[in-house]
């Protein structure tokens, strides 16, 4: 039972998020359009067959049953539906083939410009009602790194200071892990090690196991303090208290938070710790209770690790919605480059329905609403991308005939654009077939 209330669950919140983006994009179609005078014979959220709808003026606003997208039917045009029978007649002043090709062009791209403008209604409302916790780079003092983790693989050292990325010094710990910088040429960490600066590349497969293995993250900063501790637990019963910070575990220095919890996960029996409380120090021995491998302590608070939060007003925050939507767009278009060049994995990095389903899930799991709007702004970023790609079929596929009908001043033919159409359709059936396959090897 409880596997399918989770399915459940996945299905509800992915299709909450898939359905706004598909209304918010085919609302730019149908917005373009009306704004031009164009018919608009359909507007349709989900592919036929036709579930439910009602017919207002000359549009049938309708769901379809299929919810993997939707479309805008306008009078006049080639699009999915292969329809030709307009082409017999001559053009009706209302008739998409009968505006200017700036007009064309613009209702296009509404759809895309759409998704954009959602992504950064998203970012500036969060960061407007939720302000924007950072971690100042002066307040950290290093890094803690497993000699297991892809960090360590990569070249880091337990203890280095990183300060910049790409050959730019930063201010906050969070520009360190901006998609535009985790997905770009040449990726490069200067960090200071032992007092002197030193510079380390990144290779662009390591996004192969970023997923898994995860990467740099603020926590790996954090210090052994503790926030909490939890009634009845072996700490409570060592008389440990909030505020505390481990010093040492069996005669060995600590000063991590991670490395505490490593070290107490990977313990066989009681540990001897050195803590810190106040001016003074003691010491005492703590047993991690067998059947979970802790000892009842709370992580530090992101206070407690020097990060703060900043408030932004209206306007600010609308500039920030449109900086952070600029860096997702940049760094997913360098994510698809990367897959294209062969520098990372189609397979590990592409996902579909399902992955994206889960993706969805998992965020809201972990941040709740925020986690949910976070997910959803980078999935209309994504959808606004591969919606403007030159398929045919896609609204880039439309915009590459009309960008060559404005250079040459004629239009291609109809059998070209039908065959274009008919191509494309292929194309993106045999994209949805194989990115259903690798969801399917992934998850099951």
């Amino acid at each position: 039972m409880d596997w399918f209330l989770n399915l459940l669950n996945t299905l509800l919140i992915f299709g909450g998020a898939l359905m706004l983006l598909v209304f918010v994009h085919e609302l730019g179609h149908f917005l373009a359009a009306k704004l031009f005078g164009m018919r608009v014979e359909r507007f349709s959220i989900g592919f036929p067959p036709r579930v439910w709808g009602f017919q207002k003026g000359e549009t049938d606003y309708c769901i379809g049953a299929t919810p993997l997208g939707g479309y805008v039917k306008i009078s006049g045009m080639i699009d999915e539906s292969l329809d030709t029978d307009h082409l017999e007649k001559e053009p009706e002043p209302w008739e998409f083939r009968s505006k200017p090709v700036w007009q064309r062009i613009i209702t296009i791209t509404a759809g895309v410009i759409f998704n954009m403008i959602l992504a950064v209604m998203i970012y500036f409302g969060m960061t407007y009602t939720q302000g924007k916790a950072v971690l100042p780079i002066e307040e950290t003092e290093g890094i803690y790194v497993p000699e297991t983790s892809l960090l360590h693989e990569v070249g880091f050292q337990t203890g280095d200071k990183i300060v910049g990325v790409n050959g730019e010094r930063a201010t906050y710990f969070n520009d360190l892990v901006s998609l535009s910088n985790l997905t770009s040429d040449n990726l490069n960490y200067t960090v200071i090690r032992d007092g002197n600066e030193v510079n380390i590349p990144v290779s662009p497969n390591y996004l192969d196991s970023l997923k898994t293995r995860g990467f740099i993250s603020p926590e790996y900063t954090y210090p052994s303090t503790i926030s909490s501790v939890q009634a009845g637990s072996p700490a409570a019963s060592a008389g440990l208290e909030a505020g505390d910070k481990f010093i040492s575990a069996n005669g060995n220095s600590v000063k991590y938070w991670v490395q505490l919890v490593d070290i107490i996960q990977n313990a066989e029996g009681a540990i001897d710790f050195g803590i810190q409380r106040g001016d003074s120090v003691f010491y005492t021995s703590i047993a991690p209770d067998p059947e979970t491998q802790t000892v009842g302590i709370v992580s530090p608070t992101l206070d407690m690790a020097g990060a703060t939060r900043i408030d932004y007003g209206l306007f600010e925050s609308i500039s920030e919605g449109y900086h952070e939507t600029v860096d997702r767009t940049v760094g997913t278009v360098q994510a698809f480059a990367r897959m294209f060049s062969g520098d990372i994995s189609v397979t590990q990095n592409l996902g579909g329905p399902i992955a994206i389903a889960n993706m969805t899930r998992e965020a809201t799991d972990r941040a709740g609403w925020i986690g949910f709007w976070n997910i959803t702004a980078l999935l209309s970023i994504t959808l606004a991308i591969l919606n403007i790609l030159p398929i045919p079929a896609l609204d880039g596929g439309h915009l590459v005939f009309l960008i060559y009908e404005g250079i040459t001043r004629r239009e291609p033919s109809e059998k070209v654009r039908m065959v274009a159409q008919q191509i494309g359709f292929f194309i993106m059936i045999a994209i949805f077939i194989f990115v259903m396959f690798n969801d399917a090897f992934r998850y099951f």
